[in-house]
């Protein structure tokens, strides 16, 4: 059985997927894949380990309808046609649970980098421009007994919600499709309305899939509800939020501060007025980039394929509705 990885992971794991059997093909390191090149690719093997940067559309699954299974390196799967996956009866696993401390880092990092101008201020010293700090000049704002808001309060946001509660005594409220319990005893999370959670916070961190639902949720109409002095945050997906409109939202004045993991799109352009703005931090998307969470993440996707390679359900299976199909 050939697997191809499409991106670089941890040599121990690709050690073991061939001492359980598996012919493994590796990408050069740094190939960004064409659509074209990745199903051409894929051609002569079983099963593809996907660490994202190529879309595996309709039209990819059309021409690889052969494959055993696709195992992805990432939570997320907006960029997986799951349906025409199915439709063709493929199985497609992710990798949930194992970033969630590291991605509620990269939050609590934004945060506090968005509320001090960090970004911005050692931006100056690099520039050579640091001529000490004024009494009025470029402050920050502190986070103590603040309120955050969390939008989609799963695995991800309650470690955010326990970080931002030990260590600064912020009051968690959160908008959900359905409550989550376990987040209102540990935490005291208080369940609110979408329209609440942007009226009373100080900090809107966003932790939910990307959705039609959630696609473009946070626009101008949503910024304008918010605090003149709230932090945005996203750690998810870059299309939940309007880049143009939270452009406009920091220039007017309709919020303070925006702390950005994930763009869109992804790279983000280097003359993207975001980038100048001292109330912003824009990371590249790095909120699993510990060697600790990618080992946990690519061990993952090995196990899934091993569990397909012995004819097993995938453990971490996205779409098990092919199960009942074969």
């Amino acid at each position: 059985m050939k697997v191809l990885i499409s991106r670089n992971i941890p040599d121990t794991t690709a050690v073991r997927l061939v001492e359980e059997g598996f012919d493994v093909i590796t990408a050069e390191k740094g190939k960004i894949w064409t659509s074209e090149e990745l199903i051409n690719a894929c051609q002569n093997v079983d099963f593809l380990l996907h660490r994202g940067g190529t879309v595996l559309d309709a039209n990819f699954f059309l021409h690889c309808s052969h494959l055993k299974g696709v195992a992805l390196t990432s939570v997320g799967y907006n960029h997986v046609d799951v349906a025409a996956a199915t439709k063709a009866c493929i199985p497609v696993s992710n990798t949930p649970d194992v970033l969630s401390d590291a991605t509620a880092d990269i939050a609590l990092l934004l945060m506090l980098t968005v509320s001090r101008k960090a970004f911005f201020r050692a931006n100056q010293v690099l520039r050579g421009e640091w001529k000490g700090s004024g009494a009025t000049e470029d402050l920050g704002v502190e986070l103590y007994r603040k309120t955050l808001g969390i939008f989609g309060l799963g695995r991800i946001g309650l470690a955010l919600a326990r970080r931002a509660k030990v260590i600064y005594g912020m009051e968690i409220i959160y908008y959900n499709r359905h409550r989550n319990v376990e987040a209102e005893r540990e935490v005291d999370a208080v369940y609110v309305s979408f329209d609440e959670l942007l009226e009373r916070s100080d900090v809107i961190s966003i932790h939910t899939n990307l959705s039609p639902e959630t696609e473009d949720r946070f626009n101008a109409a949503a910024f304008r509800k918010m605090k003149k002095s709230a932090i945005f945050i996203n750690t998810a997906r870059g299309k939940i939020h309007n880049e143009v409109d939270l452009t406009e939202a920091l220039a007017s004045g309709d919020i303070w501060g925006a702390g950005l993991d994930v763009t869109n799109p992804e790279p983000m352009l280097p003359d993207n007025p975001l980038l100048n703005m001292p109330n912003v931090c824009v990371l590249p998307h790095i909120g699993s980039a510990t060697m600790e969470t990618r080992t946990k993440m690519a061990v993952m996707a090995a196990n899934n394929l091993v569990a397909a390679k012995n004819g097993k359900r995938m453990p971490q299976v996205v779409n098990a509705e092919v199960y009942k199909m074969k």
